[in-house]
């Protein structure tokens, strides 16, 4: 603070923020001390790396009142990271002018960090909840049922495999917990997938902790599990291993379904060609919609056709074909080039279809 004289009178002006405040002996030094420990250019100047005090508007019994609070960049940064990691942004949106721009606009404190910064928070938030599992799994004094899934990323060609961890807590609460998601390079032999598997049972202390383990219905996982019960030991399973391998309820069922669909699909031919020729280019699907709107439908759905190696697929496409079953022949009649239009037969026997993977879902 500076003595000066201001029209006349005393005045204590600040050093940082230059606020004019009473500076005679009669007006005392509280309020003095009171602006100096809360002046925001101060705690700028002196110390910018500091906790900032800033004053922002809240709500304290329905009324808005004027307080302080601290800004602290570890906390944004925090915060940014589990942004990113929780709704999958790309590390380069840091990078962005757009997202500067937003987070000055929101607090003009904030530094936003480098990508390399933000790697490298997103690594120590992985440490952190990694620690935090396994201390999780220590204190679970029961088993711990693992499921595992593998596979291929169609744009890089990939296969990975997920595994992830399901256990009952001391609050009988029921828990699960992705331990790893890694790329498995080929080949994917039983040998292979087996020492991976250890691997994880081993970095996570559950080898002697296992209960089940849940995989897909085929023959490879049955060689994996007779590698695991070697490797284990069987006097440190459950029945002695025999009940270590769950069968995946959802791989059998798909299995079932999609034998069926063999069987018939022959009957869905129409329909799915008649769903690949309308959707085809922009222009047919224009056609689509305006046929569409001139009858009484009130469906808003976007015509699909269904993929083999999904049958949920196939009732998406049935649902949503049946819905518009009285466009197709207003369109047969404007486009003599489509020759796929499906019969009442088809119609009948694709609604009955319908029904019963209906009741699969």
């Amino acid at each position: 603070m500076t003595k000066k004289i201001v029209d006349g009178k005393v005045k204590a002006v600040c050093n940082y923020c230059k606020s004019k405040l009473a500076g005679s002996s009669n007006a005392g030094t509280r309020h003095l001390s009171a602006h100096v420990e809360n002046c925001i250019r101060k705690t700028q100047t002196s110390n910018p790396g500091a906790l900032q005090k800033l004053l922002a508007t809240k709500k304290i019994d329905g009324k808005t009142v004027i307080a302080n609070y601290n800004f602290d960049q570890g906390v944004c940064r925090k915060d940014l990271v589990n942004m990113i990691v929780l709704h999958e942004h790309p590390l380069s949106i840091v990078d962005q002018v757009g997202f500067k721009v937003f987070c000055n606009s929101l607090q003009s404190l904030f530094k936003v960090p480098t990508r390399n910064t933000v790697r490298a928070d997103v690594f120590e938030l992985y440490k952190t909840e990694m620690k935090k599992t396994k201390e999780l799994l220590e204190k679970n004094e029961g088993r711990v049922a693992i499921t595992t899934d593998m596979w291929t990323a169609d744009h890089q060609k990939k296969s990975y495999m997920a595994v992830t961890a399901h256990f009952v807590d001391q609050s009988w609460g029921l828990q699960q917990r992705l331990l790893r998601f890694q790329n498995i390079p080929s080949p994917h032999t039983t040998e292979v997938l087996g020492d991976y598997l250890m691997k994880v049972l081993y970095d996570w202390n559950l080898d002697l902790k296992l209960s089940t383990i849940t995989m897909g219905n085929c023959s490879v996982n049955d060689g994996l599990v007779e590698i695991l019960v070697q490797k284990i030991g069987s006097e440190e399973l459950l029945l002695g291993g025999e009940v270590l391998h769950m069968r995946c309820c959802a791989h059998i069922l798909n299995l079932i379904v999609k034998d069926g669909l063999d069987v018939i699909g022959t009957i869905l031919e129409n329909i799915r060609a008649s769903c690949v020729y309308w959707s085809s280019t922009p222009k047919k699907i224009e056609k689509f919609e305006e046929a569409t709107r001139q009858l009484p439908i009130t469906c808003n759905k976007k015509l699909s056709y269904d993929v083999k190696t999904r049958w949920n697929s196939t009732y998406t496409m049935l649902e949503t074909t049946l819905a518009y079953k009285e466009v197709f022949p207003r369109l047969k009649k404007r486009d003599a080039q489509y020759k796929t239009l499906p019969s009442v037969t088809d119609w009948e026997k694709a609604k009955i279809i319908s029904e019963k993977l209906k009741n699969l879902l």
